[in-house]
This record gives C-alpha cells, structure tokens and sequence, in this order.
C-alpha cells in the first residue's frame, strides 16, 4: 500500500532528504503536501517533480509570486498558518514529516496530532515547548509519533527489542559541534562560518548553531523525557566526535545496547516513514575497522552551559522549557545577523530565564503567552548588548 506523506518544511535540509527518500521508492510513497518557509523556486521544482495537491508559504507575497509560476498546475497554493495547518491536515496524508526548524513547527504539527495523523518528528521544539500538551492529544486522538532525530530514532530502534521497565539509563550522543577543542578566547571571536562548520552532519544553519553550543543536544533531552515517559534523571549525554554511536540504552543487569551507523539523517528518515519496516537503501554503509576508535567524555558545564540550562528549565518544568526555546532562538537568530557574538547565544539564553518566574501550562495559549514574553525579553538584552558593543 502507497503511504500518503505531508511535509512542514520541505526545502531544508531534512525535508529535502525526505524527498530523496521518496523519490528512491515511488511504489510506496507519494506527496500529497508540502510547505516551506521562502524557498520559492526550490519550493516549485518541488511541486513540479513530486506533484502535491497542497503547498504552503510562509507569507501571502511569496505564496503570490509561487501562484504565477505554478498557474498551470493543479496545486492548491496557500499561505500563513492557516496554509500549514492545510498542509498538515490534509486528509489523505497518513504521515506527516514534521521538519520546520524552531518554534514556528508548534501549531500545524499539534494540528496534525489533533487530526490523528501519524508524526515523522524531526521538530523537537515542539516537544520542548509542549511536550505535555503534544503527548496528551496523541494519545487522546491515537496518533503515533516516531522520532526522526538520529538520537531519539537510535533509541526508539533499540526499544523495539527491549522492554521499558528494565531501562535504567538512556544516553544520548552528542558531536560536541565544531568548537570541542577551542578555548574560550577563541571562541568568543567566533564567525558565523566558523560556527556553521559542523564537522560530521549536514544541517540547516540554525541546527547547526544549537549544535555548537549543545543546545540541541539539551533540547533533545527534553524531547526523550516527553517522547519516551522517562525521568529527566535516567537521560544522560555523552560527547562522541566520531557520531557513529547515536545513542544508546543501558538496561537495568548493567547491558548496554548501541544503535549505530553512518552520521547520514536518511537512515532515521527512512525508517520513520516505513515504519515498522526497513528499505533497502543504497548508500555507505559503516565500517567499523576504517573507522578506528570510538571515543566518548563528559560534556563540560563551563563549555557548554546551554545543556545545563535545559536540565535547569525541565527540571523546574511549567512554561520554563518554552522559555529557554525561544530565548534561544532570539539569540541565535541574532547571532546570524551578526547582532551578537557567539558566547552571547548562552548569555542571553540564561539571562532571560534568570529573569522568568515559571508557570504551569495547561493550554497551547500558554506556550504561545512564554513564547513571546521570552521573545520579547530576549530582544531586550540583545538590544542592551549590542549600545554597550
């Protein structure tokens, strides 16, 4: 049977992935939906190769412009939330992909959980920000969710053979970006190309970023306690360079149980969307004996506050975790403006939960009220750096 697929973000770097996936299996996929941010024309060669009935834009002016282009094609060209929400919904996509990076992934990925959708999840944001909500509706409406990030699909792999109640510790594996080795004199004159230099894994830029500060490894702390129902206290994370080890499980009898592969984000992708099989796919495969060592250290607190400040913002809970979303994203967005330096990304962040008495979430209402307040706060400290510089 053809499994129907819709997009959130289908000209990045994991969308497009997704779509070279599909495209090696035609018998058994095809694209019903896609939406991207402002990527017009990789956004039409798209649609002119994969023929979704539904695509969505970012803003009406560029969805206008796609319109002209496509005006011969039959495809549905909308726009805003409302165009995502279209996408995310459509009522013949059994998975969608939900790859938009950042906070802007929240609402049409909710939507699809609403919709009973099942959720190739490679936006953990949504899960930082409204874990609890997320997890509620989906299993209220029945909607599956499996992860596409490489660590959480390690562990959701090994799981398939193992039981929860025997689980003592989840160890999730980290590069440790670009900046592993460098001093801190060094790494405060940073540039955003030296940043966006990630030794082992192709991303989108503001990944990339999170991923030199270990902030992604501390927002996918967040989503293992929400996606798998454990304690913050059994997540672990380990920097590994070699990203050969993607995570692993320890059992309670002291076994550990490694998912491995090449650092290629097809691998997880696939599997997410032919659940519960495996493709066939032509690609490098792992050699081990090439490889050499495996090596793994403890992340260091005074290198990498930015995974501290996410055990700090789940562990207090409420409206915390979608503070430190969201001021992190302010920070890095500024960062790549060249507004701040690269140090500041952790200064900021931390500040701006310093400064936010958290409260209980009981609605989407909720996240989206933290949301902007920590936007809002965030540019104010940015603002207040950038007159002293």
């Amino acid at each position: 049977m053809i499994k129907n697929i819709s997009i959130l973000g289908s000209t990045g770097s994991i969308g497009c992935s997704t779509l070279d996936v599909i495209s090696r299996f035609p018998e058994r996929f095809k694209v019903v939906g896609l939406s991207a941010c402002e990527n017009i024309d990789r956004l039409e060669q798209q649609i002119r190769r994969y023929k979704p009935s539904v695509v969505s834009l970012t803003n009406e002016k560029h969805a206008s412009v796609l319109r002209e282009k496509c005006k011969t094609l039959n495809v549905d060209i909308l726009s805003g939330v409302e165009g995502l929400i279209r996408v995310s919904t459509h009522p013949e996509a059994g998975i969608v992909v939900s790859a938009i990076a950042g906070s802007a992934g929240l609402i049409p990925t909710l939507a699809a959980v609403k919709a009973g959708k099942t959720i190739a999840l490679a936006n953990k944001e949504t899960m930082v920000m409204a874990g609890e909500i997320v997890v509620r509706e989906a299993n209220e409406k029945k909607a599956k969710i499996l992860p596409v990030d490489s660590e959480h699909s390690a562990i959701f792999q090994v799981m398939e053979k193992g039981r929860w109640e025997e689980v003592h510790k989840i160890i999730l594996t980290a590069s440790g970006g670009p900046f592993l080795r460098t001093p801190s004199e060094e790494r405060k004159k940073a540039t955003i190309k030296d940043a966006l230099r990630h030794p082992n894994w192709n991303m989108g830029a503001k990944v990339t970023i999170d991923s030199a500060t270990l902030m992604n490894k501390g927002l996918e702390v967040i989503e293992a306690k929400w996606l798998f129902d454990v304690s913050v206290n059994q997540i672990k994370v380990l920097i590994h360079p070699q990203s050969i080890v993607h995570s692993m499980v320890e059992f309670r009898d002291g076994s550990v149980i490694a998912q491995m592969g090449m650092p290629d984000m097809k691998v997880p992708i696939a599997y997410a969307l032919s659940y519960p099989e495996r493709l066939d796919l032509v690609m490098p495969r792992l050699d081990l004996a090439k490889t050499g060592n495996l090596t793994f250290e403890e992340p260091e607190k005074r290198r990498f506050p930015c995974l501290y400040y996410a055990y700090d913002a789940i562990n207090e809970g409420g409206s915390m975790p979608a503070v430190l979303n969201s001021a992190n994203e302010i920070a890095v967005q500024a960062f790549l403006h060249g507004r701040i330096g690269f140090l500041d990304i952790e200064r900021i962040t931390g500040e701006t939960m310093g400064k936010h008495k958290a409260f209980r979430i009981e609605t989407i209402e909720d996240v989206l009220h933290a949301d902007n307040w920590a936007r809002q706060e965030a540019e104010m400290i940015i603002g207040r750096l950038a007159g002293n510089g």
